[in-house]
C-alpha cells in the first residue's frame, strides 16, 4: 500500500510539474489567465484549507485591531520624541505601522500606482519583453518566480526592480520609468528617516543603523493581485514575514493586506498618502527580539485587482556573504544572543527551503 501511495504522489507531482511549466511558458502571468477568461482556479493555485483565510464569521479580523498609524509632522519641531515612543511601542508590539506626513509627495505615489497598473494592463505581446526567471536580471516582469511545484503558487503577477538605486532609467519599462526612478530617490530618504528613529528607539545613536550599513540596497516590487474567480481557494501572497532589514509599502485603495497580530488575522486598510513600515527578519534578529519582524499575507479578491509597490532594504549585494547577529550594544550576560550570525544569502537560502520565493515579495 505504501508503493502504491508513493507512486501516485508522484505522479500527481508529475503533473502538477507540468501545469507549471505550461503556466510559465505562456509569459502571460496570472493576468493572461484572467484576461482568457478562466472561471476555475487551476489547481496549481490552489492553497490547503488550512491555509486560507476562514469564513468572514469565523475569522478574527477587523475585531478591534487597529495597525498603528503614525504621523510624521512635527518630527523636527519638538514632536521627535513621542513619534520615537510611537515607533517603539509599535516596533515591539506589532512590527508593522503606517506613516503618514512623510514626506513623499502625494502626486508622486499616485503617479507610481497608475504606472504599474498600467505596466501589468499593457497587451500581453509588450509585457513578454521584460518576462524573465533569471533572478540576476536588474528588471525583470515574473509570475511565481520561484518554482516549487510542492507549493501552491500565488495569485499575482510582478516586475522586479534590483538595486534600484542603481538603474539607469533606460533599464526600466517605459510605462513607469519616470515614476520608479523618481519614487526610488524619495523612498530612500524615507527609509534615512525611519532608520534613525529606529536606532534612538533602541537607545542609540541616530546613526547608528545608518554606520552598520544595514539598508545600503533596496529592490523594488510592483506587484499586481489581478481580480480572482474563487478568492476563497488561493491567495495573492501566502503567509511570510521578509528576509530583509525594512519593507516600506506602497498599496492602492483596494484592500487585501493582513498581518497575523495575538494569533489573529488583522486586515490593513488602505489609507490614502500612508506609507506601511513593515520590519523584517534581520531586524528582529539584529535587535535580539526587541523589534518583532511578523507574519502577513495578502488575500484573494473578486471584482477588483490590486496594486502595490515593496521597497526591500537590505544590505549592500556586496555584503551579501557578511554574516549579522544581534547588535553588542542590545545583549548582556542577563540578556544573551537569541540568534546566530548569519549573512543575507544563507538566510534567502533557508527562506527558499520554506518554499518562499525572496525575490517576489
Amino acid at each position: 500500500m505504501t508503493e502504491i501511495t508513493a507512486i501516485v504522489h508522484n505522479c500527481l507531482e508529475d503533473e502538477r510539474v507540468k501545469e507549471y511549466k505550461e503556466f510559465f511558458e505562456t509569459k502571460a502571468g496570472v493576468k493572461g489567465l484572467v484576461d482568457a477568461g478562466v472561471v476555475k482556479v487551476p489547481r496549481i493555485f490552489i492553497h490547503p484549507p488550512e491555509n486560507l483565510p476562514k469564513p468572514s464569521s469565523e475569522d478574527s479580523c477587523c475585531i478591534g485591531l487597529q495597525v498603528p498609524i503614525i504621523d510624521f509632522h512635527g518630527l523636527e519641531n519638538g514632536q521627535r520624541g513621542e513619534i520615537i515612543d510611537k515607533i517603539r511601542q509599535a516596533a515591539e508590539t506589532w512590527g508593522f505601522f503606517q506613516v503618514v506626513n512623510h514626506g513623499i509627495p502625494g502626486s508622486l505615489m499616485d503617479d507610481l500606482l497608475i504606472d504599474v497598473r498600467q505596466f501589468h494592463e499593457q497587451p500581453l505581446e509588450v509585457r513578454k519583453e521584460w518576462y524573465s526567471h533569471d533572478e540576476t536580471k536588474k528588471v525583470r516582469y515574473y509570475s511565481n518566480g520561484f518554482y516549487n511545484p510542492s507549493m501552491a503558487a500565488h495569485w499575482k503577477d510582478g516586475l522586479s526592480c534590483l538595486g534600484a538605486q542603481q538603474l539607469e532609467e533606460e533599464q526600466i519599462p517605459e510605462v513607469c520609468r519616470k515614476s520608479i526612478s523618481e519614487y526610488v530617490k524619495h523612498v530612500i530618504q524615507l527609509k534615512e528617516t525611519i532608520s534613525e528613529l529606529l536606532s534612538e528607539a533602541l537607545g542609540l545613536s541616530s546613526d547608528c543603523f545608518a554606520r552598520a550599513g544595514y539598508m545600503k540596497s533596496v529592490s523594488l516590487a510592483c506587484n499586481y493581485y489581478p481580480t480572482c474567480p474563487e478568492p476563497e481557494l488561493t491567495l495573492g501572497i501566502a503567509s511570510h514575514s521578509d528576509p530583509d532589514f525594512l519593507t516600506l509599502l506602497l498599496q492602492d485603495d483596494i484592500g487585501g493586506l493582513q498581518i497575523l497580530h495575538q494569533n489573529k488575522w488583522v486586515d490593513v486598510p488602505p489609507v490614502h498618502g500612508a506609507v506601511i513600515a513593515n520590519l523584517g527578519d534581520f531586524m528582529q534578529l539584529i535587535t535580539n527580539d526587541k523589534f518583532k519582524s511578523v507574519a502577513h499575507r495578502v488575500v484573494a479578491k473578486r471584482g477588483s485587482s490590486r496594486v502595490s509597490v515593496s521597497s526591500f532594504f537590505q544590505p549592500a549585494f556586496s555584503d551579501k556573504l557578511k554574516p549579522y547577529g544581534p547588535m553588542k550594544e542590545l545583549v548582556s550576560e542577563d540578556n544573551p544572543p537569541l540568534y546566530r550570525a548569519i549573512g543575507v544569502a544563507e538566510y534567502v537560502a533557508y527562506f527558499r527551503l520554506k518554499g518562499l520565493d525572496p525575490s517576489t515579495f
